[in-house]
């Protein structure tokens, strides 16, 4: 069974710690945190306070998506403020800092995941496989919610797969990006296990129903 992660980019600011114990209350796995800096994508978002208040309000895992410079200078502070999962980009710094990103995260008991975004090759990934617990395959280019979904992806997801298969079967493989409830399918037949969804999710009219289609 697949799992949903809802993003809170698409969520009321607000209200967010209504809208987390809904993610809850209608049965989602996750909640997806998207962090942008204004550099590594051309947005800001939400930073280290955010999560550390999100934390208190939820017992569901925190899956953090660092999508800023350098992500090193802040993976030990995302983890002191809560995140069960955190990913950091391949494209955000040097080979050698995200492998030490990688190894730090692993190091203080989080689960450790990258990022592809669309032009990145599967084959980007095979030097951080050993560190990984899990692969995020952007279908969209970050920095927004709300993109159209970019089906030619997939042929990256199944190469992925196919990769992990023989270099780190428990890793698992994330898809974000115009996630709603017919392109699911296609992610899931084509190796998806975690799938992110933010505006389809906040916009639909059944959430709870939502839901389970993914799930499903």
């Amino acid at each position: 069974m697949a799992k949903i992660a809802p993003s809170i980019l698409s969520a009321d600011f607000a209200n967010l710690q209504r809208d987390i114990e809904d993610i809850a209350a209608n049965g989602g796995d996750w909640v997806h945190v998207d962090v942008m800096d204004g550099l590594f994508v051309p947005n800001i978002t939400i930073g280290i306070p955010v999560v550390k208040a999100l934390r208190s309000v939820t017992a569901l895992p925190l899956d953090v998506h660092l999508m800023i410079d350098r992500p090193i200078r802040y993976v030990e502070d995302f983890i002191k403020a809560g995140a069960d999962w955190l990913t950091v980009h391949v494209e955000a710094d040097t080979a050698e800092n995200t492998l030490a990103a990688l190894e730090k995260i692993r190091s203080l008991g989080c689960k450790a995941a990258i990022s592809l975004k669309p032009g990145t090759p599967a084959e980007s990934a095979l030097p951080f496989l050993h560190l990984c617990d899990m692969i995020l395959v952007m279908t969209v280019e970050p920095g927004f919610g709300g993109q159209k979904f970019m089906a030619d992806m997939m042929d990256k997801l199944r190469h992925l797969r196919r990769i992990l298969d023989t270099h780190n079967p428990g890793c698992i493989l994330e898809v974000d990006g115009g996630v709603d409830s017919t392109t699911c399918a296609v992610c899931k037949e084509n190796g998806a296990e975690v799938l992110v969804a933010g505006s389809a999710y906040f916009g639909a009219p059944d959430r709870k129903a939502f839901v389970q289609i993914i799930q499903s």
